[in-house]
């Protein structure tokens, strides 16, 4: 039996986290977990110190605000860690944080695993010294990552993006027939608006989606909500007739939707594995994003513009993100035929680029391999 203590922060690292709960226990049955994390990683077992409802703070401004509580949380953790004794840390993307973890870890000889390694890339490449230093293990999902880090001399491996798991079976599945039944919504075509997941995130994608839903009274626009937020954060933009909100329904929503609106982030790829036509938009804390654009260095915000490395998608960021430049966008997203279909298309070739199925299955093997190394178990 092996213990093993794991930081996700975010709801997608939940998401992968919880997937490679899964298929740890396969291989190893008696696998004891201590985590922080979300609802997904609470159902496959152990013990949750902190949910990533406490968690989540997104941009420099925010970040800055709640500095004591996230210096509080990362003493917590330390002690927690030690406590536990654990036979490995398995960090998951959250870097601003797991990255102080792994360094504590690595002086106290736990053993570090870092699944979905830090998109360092983009931004911070200083943060490499501190990867080859501290982490053990370097498992990353996106597929440049590899050569990436490689060229820094970094043992890395690169199983796969866990998304495919998680999208396909369910993209396929029949069970989305009476998403629209179940969820007293007109028999209008679907546009999906998917704000994010974080309070501050979803105020601002919100104020401005629900602004052009006037606009196509032929389509009801529909909310992607989590149930951890406040209600009452949704409801102040249901109050508009053409828009409604379903609650931890976003793989059903995007299977009954002809095109979407998206944050920026991890749901573009989920948009773009269930081939709906979006729109990629954001819109930041004003000083949050002066800083950012002084330090990042990709040509896109998307996930699936970086990996295609051209504009599949429509970046509206920021000035940007307005009223008439999102309606023009969806009208071409539900009316243009030809540019649905180069979209679809590419979504295609995006999907070979991520590796196929059996990510999950594979870092648990990587992980477990690792792990019994370390212990001395040979196999």
């Amino acid at each position: 039996m092996a213990r093993y203590y794991i930081i996700a922060g975010e709801s997608s690292g939940d998401m992968h986290a919880a997937n490679l709960m899964s298929r740890l226990l396969q291989h190893d049955p008696q696998a004891d977990f201590r985590f922080w994390g979300g609802d997904r990683m609470q159902r496959e077992g152990g013990r949750i110190v902190k949910h990533i409802r406490e968690l989540s703070f997104m941009g420099f401004w925010e970040v800055a605000s709640n500095l004591k509580t996230i210096l509080r949380n990362i003493s917590l953790c330390k002690r927690d860690l030690l406590a536990y004794r654990a036979d490995v840390l398995i960090l998951v993307d959250y870097p601003g944080f797991n990255l102080r973890m792994a360094k504590f870890a690595k002086a106290h000889g736990i053993p570090v695993v870092y699944y979905i390694g830090p998109q360092v890339w983009a931004w911070k490449q200083s943060r490499v010294k501190k990867i080859r230093r501290d982490v053990d293990k370097l498992l990353v999902i996106l597929p440049f990552e590899q050569e990436f880090y490689k060229g820094f001399d970094i043992q890395v491996e690169f199983p796969g993006h866990p998304l495919l798991d998680e999208v396909i079976p369910l993209r396929e599945s029949k069970n989305h027939a009476s998403f629209r039944e179940n969820n007293k919504l007109p028999g209008k075509p679907l546009v999906a608006l998917l704000p994010g997941s974080r309070k501050q995130e979803i105020y601002r994608m919100l104020t401005e989606m629900t602004t052009i839903a006037p606009h196509f009274n032929d389509y009801q626009f529909v909310v992607a909500a989590v149930s951890n937020q406040d209600k009452a954060l949704y409801r102040r933009f249901t109050q508009r007739a053409n828009v409604s909100v379903v609650y931890d329904q976003t793989y059903s929503l995007l299977a009954n939707a002809k095109a979407a609106l998206v944050a920026s982030g991890t749901a573009t790829l989920e948009t773009a594995l269930f081939c709906v036509p979006q729109a990629v938009c954001y819109k930041a804390n004003p000083v949050s994003f002066f800083i950012a654009r002084q330090l990042i260095r990709v040509k896109y915000i998307s996930l699936v513009n970086l990996i295609m490395d051209k504009p599949v998608l429509k970046e509206m960021i920021q000035h940007d993100f307005g009223r008439e430049s999102m309606r023009m966008e969806l009208d071409a997203l539900l009316h243009d035929a030809s540019y649905r279909q180069a979209m679809i298309d590419d979504y295609r070739l995006l999907e070979q680029k991520l590796g196929g199925p059996g990510a999950s299955e594979k870092a648990a093997r990587i992980i477990k391999a690792f792990v019994d190394r370390r212990k001395g178990i040979i196999r």
